[in-house]
C-alpha cells in the first residue's frame, strides 16, 4: 500500500508549504490501515463517520462527537463511513513556526514535555461547531485576505482550547514541539498483542520493514518474528492459566491462522500443548 504524504497531496503547489492550510476530506468508501506520512501537526475535526489511528506506541479511535489534534510523523488511518453517508472531515493543518508563535505569545509555560501521547481528543460542543461553520464560510475570501484570516481563525481555536481544557492542552501543545529521542522500544513493545504485521509496526517506526529488522536485532539480539512469537506465547500462556478461555477461543488473537499451528508452536515453548495448561 503507498504511503500518502499530507498535506502535500492537497496542495497544488507543494513546494511551498504554508503555515496554515484548511481542506475538506470527503470519502465515499471505508480505508482500512492507510499508511500516512503527516508533515504538519493537524486539527482532524469530524463530522460524519468514525475514524481510528495508530501511532509509534499508541492508538486512538473517535466518532463524530469528537475530533483529534495529531502530531506530525507516520500514522496508520482507518476511516469508516456511517450508514449510507459519506465520511466528512475538515483538516486544520499549521507549522511549528505557527504554534512557537502562539505559545510565547499567550503562554508562560517552559516545561520540557517528554512522553505525552501524540493525539488530543476534543468534544465537538456548540463552539466548534459554530467555529466549522466559519471555517466554511471563509473559505470562498480572496487569496489575498486567507492567510491574515485564517491566522485570526487558528489563534482564536487555540485560545478557546486552552480555556476547555486548562493545562492538559497547554502541555499537549508544548509537547509538539519537543524533538524526543527514537521512541523505537516504546513502539515495538506497545505493539506485542496488537494484531499489526511486522511491515506495520515498522511503519511506524518510520522505517523500511529491512531497516526495522537491523534495528531490532541490535536492540534485542534476535529476529522481530521470534521475539514477537515468544512474547506472544507467553501471554496466551498466561490467559489460558485463568481457565477462563480455551485454545480454540484465542489462538487467532495471538497471530496464529489455525488451532493446530498455534498447538505446534506453544507445545514446541513450553514442553505441553495448550490444551493441558489449566489455572
Amino acid at each position: 500500500m503507498p504511503i500518502e504524504n499530507i498535506p502535500q497531496i492537497y496542495l497544488d503547489d507543494t513546494k511551498e508549504m504554508p503555515d496554515l492550510f484548511v481542506y475538506d476530506f470527503i470519502m465515499k468508501q471505508d480505508v482500512v490501515k492507510s499508511k500516512v506520512n503527516l508533515g504538519m501537526n493537524m486539527f482532524s475535526f469530524l463530522q460524519v463517520g468514525k475514524k481510528q489511528v495508530h501511532f509509534a506506541g499508541t492508538a486512538v479511535a473517535v466518532n463524530k462527537d469528537q475530533s483529534l489534534l495529531l502530531k506530525k510523523g507516520n500514522w496508520l488511518w482507518t476511516e469508516l463511513l456511517d450508514t449510507e453517508t459519506n465520511y466528512y472531515c475538515k483538516l486544520f493543518f499549521f507549522s511549528e513556526k505557527r504554534l512557537k508563535e502562539f505559545l510565547e505569545k499567550h503562554t508562560e509555560n517552559k516545561t520540557v514535555v517528554k512522553d505525552e501521547v501524540p493525539y488530543f481528543i476534543i468534544g465537538n460542543d456548540n463552539y466548534i461547531t459554530s467555529y466549522l461553520n466559519s471555517l466554511s464560510t471563509i473559505s470562498n475570501a480572496p487569496a489575498i485576505f486567507m492567510e491574515n484570516l485564517l491566522s485570526v481563525k487558528f489563534e482564536e481555536l487555540m485560545l478557546y482550547l486552552i480555556q476547555k481544557y486548562g493545562k492538559s492542552f497547554e502541555l499537549y501543545l508544548y509537547s509538539l514541539i519537543i524533538n524526543e529521542s527514537s521512541a523505537f522500544k516504546k513502539t515495538v513493545e506497545s505493539k506485542i498483542h496488537s494484531n499489526l504485521k511486522l511491515e506495520e509496526i515498522a511503519f511506524l517506526c518510520n522505517m523500511s520493514l529491512s531497516t526495522f529488522k537491523r534495528n531490532f536485532i541490535k536492540e534485542y539480539k534476535t529476529s522481530p518474528g521470534k521475539w514477537l512469537q515468544d512474547k506472544r506465547l507467553q501471554k496466551a500462556k498466561e490467559t489460558l492459566e485463568q481457565g477462563h478461555l480455551k485454545p480454540s477461543e484465542i489462538y487467532l488473537d495471538f497471530g496464529y491462522n489455525n488451532l493446530s499451528n498455534f498447538s505446534i508452536a506453544f507445545k514446541n515453548k513450553f514442553g505441553f500443548s495448550p490444551s493441558e495448561t489449566s489455572s
